[in-house]
């Protein structure tokens, strides 16, 4: 169901949006450094068992990355691995996949490779111009494209087959790696994103989502005219997602079915409930008004997308967590095909 909004509404619940943004030890083992351009596999905690942690130096950033690691739950054979990324925080905060739903529970007898770096808090995992202040050297593109991928199909003996998804910043970043890295991923799975970032609104929201971390937009893409924002404005690239396995999700922002004192996300606490509808609806709105132009975009290209836009349902984990039940029969379609 599509939900339209006018353009004064869609200007100023933008505008909401990007102000609500600026708100808010077990046995290791070591392996062989695995070659990319330098960087390696450090180690693994809790090796051979179904959650893992990997530790990898990135050459390109210069330092040692975390990441979460779900096995398949049956590895005789090589098996596809879902790139799963955090939001604006990185899965440096509470806000992630791990803590907020129940990614463990739900592939515990799914036969895929769930990764998850811990790390790239307002980065939108991207490769920036310049190191920020702020937040130091960012190379993520790089790092997620280029640097892990190997290490991961030759750690985990994976069949080299891939998905990427993302959620609220991350969906942007999941959409713009599969335009910028067309080989690397067969689908992408993007929930209450927002796919365009070369108009001035779309600047001012992702200045707005950097202020969080103290970074500065033109360290990241350049100034505003700078090819950088066009080359990773989705809706503008749309026409490189033909031939992938496309699922796009969001809700217009307003009170849901999850949107009740007895969500597990909100715990009785009504102060949370109310940030929960205020907050969390003016920024489903905006990313809602968001999906849509890229759905627009896919349609009129003819390119093909499983597009679901509830008619409720605000920006937060328990919504999220049902659109990736919702998507994972497509990824997996996908990543067996």
């Amino acid at each position: 169901m599509r939900t339209r909004k006018s353009p004064a509404f869609a200007a100023i619940a933008g505008l909401a949006f990007s102000l609500a943004l600026s708100l808010s030890p077990i046995g290791t083992a070591t392996a062989d450094p695995a070659d990319s351009a330098g960087a390696h596999l450090v180690s693994i905690d809790r090796p051979g068992q179904r959650q893992e942690e990997f530790k990898v130096y990135s050459a390109a950033m210069d330092r040692v990355i975390t990441l979460q690691v779900l096995t398949a739950f049956d590895n005789s054979v090589p098996r596809p691995t879902l790139y799963l990324l955090n939001g604006a925080g990185g899965g440096e905060d509470a806000a992630t996949w791990y803590r907020q739903t129940d990614v463990v529970g739900f592939f515990s007898d799914k036969n895929v490779n769930v990764v998850s770096p811990v790390g790239g808090k307002f980065s939108y995992y991207t490769d920036w111009q310049q190191d920020d202040p702020a937040l130091g050297r960012q190379k993520w593109e790089t790092f997620l494209t280029s640097e892990l991928p190997p290490i991961i199909d030759k750690t985990l003996n994976t069949s080299g087959v891939n998905a990427i998804a993302g959620v609220s910043m991350s969906a942007t970043s999941a959409l713009n790696l599969a335009i910028l890295a067309p080989d690397r991923y067969r689908a992408v799975a993007a929930y209450s994103g927002c796919a365009s970032t070369a108009d001035d609104n779309s600047r001012k929201y992702i200045q707005l989502v950097l202020d969080r971390g103290n970074a500065e937009a033109r360290n990241m893409w350049g100034a505003p005219g700078d090819p950088d924002w066009t080359r990773h404005d989705a809706v503008l690239n749309a026409e490189k997602l033909r031939g992938k396995a496309l699922f796009i999700s969001s809700s217009t922002g307003l009170p849901g079915p999850l949107d009740t004192l007895d969500s597990p996300s909100i715990g009785g606490r009504p102060a949370t409930l109310a940030n929960q509808i205020i907050l969390g609806g003016v920024i489903e709105a905006a990313t809602n008004g968001c999906t849509h132009a890229l759905a627009d975009k896919l349609g009129a290209l003819g390119i093909p997308a499983q597009i679901e836009f509830r008619p409720s349902g605000t920006h937060s984990w328990r919504y999220w967590e049902d659109a990736l039940h919702r998507s994972w029969p497509m990824l997996e379609a996908a990543l067996q095909g």
